[in-house]
């Protein structure tokens, strides 16, 4: 099993009166509440915790895009990556991704990612995404319904600018370039390629069709996952799809302590303010055209169980206590021995072969996200590592080389 870090860059100063009711936290959050030199901090304490995570042998290190959120302050995932491409040297810079339809020309895409993977020596897994409603439709104005055409369009081009050995011209319905002549072109060929979704057939049908890996990022755990990914898993193998678990990638909270006590005093005020500012306003959520009719019936049926719908507003509300949190999977939290337990049972049921571990949520301060992601790869992830063992991965880059072990003394982090 493959195990990644990665966290929501997330800005700590925001007040407890944010959001309003019923105003989320995307497109149109009152900039005045952003200091840009705190904002500034913050990233460089997350680029220290990536470091600190290449230093103790994760496999990857995971970036993303969001646009106008003071949720996740990403607005460009190839920016961040290319702070760790210099500065770390064993792990995967995990772009999760790009959002194609966005890039005007999306041959730009190729030309980064190519730089990356020059830069950081055959180590990118690029991840393209179609964006969330806010961030294309509303933050970046992109029409719902013209979507999914651009980013195949997008694909299309970034995938075929990196193999053509001549120069090209491509003529698309969004793009049209008369000369592509990639300088430079990446050092893997092509380097491993992840879609991420929420459970829309028309990506099931993509990832299964191009054997890519599938990345279900839902932060909302294993109860209320299992049901869409037990369909994604059905609709691989009625498609004669691979049904090997390193192409299914999947993202958790996860709170590592010495004692569940000792667990809920660090991480229960940054799990809650987390899930108070992770969601939009419904007005940005459900752009007419985003979602096809499939993807659609899907998500009603998901939405209109009242238990779920419940659960789900009262751990935005920050009703819940934190062992609940735990209980519904929103969280995995504990000693090291029941995060394992946990993290085992979550990655056999949902056939996991790629752990997305975001071990710094919300406000959470640095150092007590250093000490959990030490926690986690020094008392976690070891006795995981049996785990789909025996099938390959085709999905990160090969010859990783391995960082040296760390004792459980040699904490790392903040420094």
């Amino acid at each position: 099993m493959k195990f990644h870090w990665f966290a929501e860059v997330t800005y700590d100063g925001l007040p407890d009166s944010f959001p309003a009711p019923g105003q989320g936290a995307w497109v149109d959050s009152p900039v005045a509440m952003a200091d840009p030199h705190r904002i500034g901090a913050n990233y460089r304490s997350f680029v220290r915790l990536m470091q600190q995570a290449d230093r103790e042998g994760f496999d990857g290190l995971a970036v993303n895009e969001h646009h106008q959120t003071p949720f996740a302050m990403t607005p460009s995932p190839n920016l961040l990556a290319a702070s760790l491409a210099s500065s770390t040297e064993h792990a995967a810079i995990l772009v999760i991704g790009d959002s194609l339809a966005l890039y005007n020309p999306p041959v730009r895409v190729a030309e980064e990612l190519a730089y990356l993977d020059c830069l950081s020596g055959g180590r990118v897994i690029a991840g393209f995404v179609f964006g969330t409603p806010m961030d294309s439709s509303y933050a970046y104005a992109r029409p719902p319904v013209e979507l999914r055409e651009r980013f195949h369009e997008a694909r299309e081009l970034v995938l075929r600018a990196w193999r053509e050995p001549e120069p090209f011209a491509f003529n698309g319905s969004y793009t049209q370039l008369r000369y592509v002549n990639l300088w430079p072109r990446p050092i893997q060929q092509p380097p491993p390629i992840w879609v991420p979704g929420s459970g829309s057939p028309e990506t099931w049908e993509l990832v299964t069709r191009e054997n890519y890996c599938y990345g279900h990022l839902s932060f909302s755990g294993l109860r209320a996952a299992k049901p869409i990914v037990n369909r994604y898993w059905d609709y691989v193998a009625d498609h004669d799809g691979d049904l090997n678990p390193h192409r299914m990638a999947f993202t958790q909270l996860i709170c590592v302590a010495d004692s569940d006590a000792e667990a809920e005093r660090k991480y229960a005020d940054a799990v809650r303010y987390f899930q108070r500012v992770r969601d939009p306003a419904l007005r940005f959520a459900t752009p007419p055209g985003y979602t096809s009719p499939a993807a659609l019936r899907g998500m009603l049926a998901r939405t209109t169980d009242p238990q779920a719908m419940e659960d789900k507003r009262r751990a935005v509300a920050g009703e819940m206590s934190f062992w609940e949190y735990d209980e519904k999977g929103y969280i995995i939290a504990g000693t090291p021995d029941r995060v394992e337990q946990r993290v085992r049972e979550l990655a056999t049921e949902l056939r996991v072969g790629q752990l997305i571990a975001s071990l710094h949520m919300g406000d959470l301060p640095e150092e007590t996200a250093a000490e959990n992601t030490h926690l986690f790869a020094t008392r976690v992830m070891p006795k995981l590592r049996d785990l789909w063992a025996d099938r390959p991965d085709h999905w990160t880059p090969a010859g990783l080389r391995p960082a040296p072990a760390i004792g459980d003394a040699a904490l790392a982090g903040g420094s």
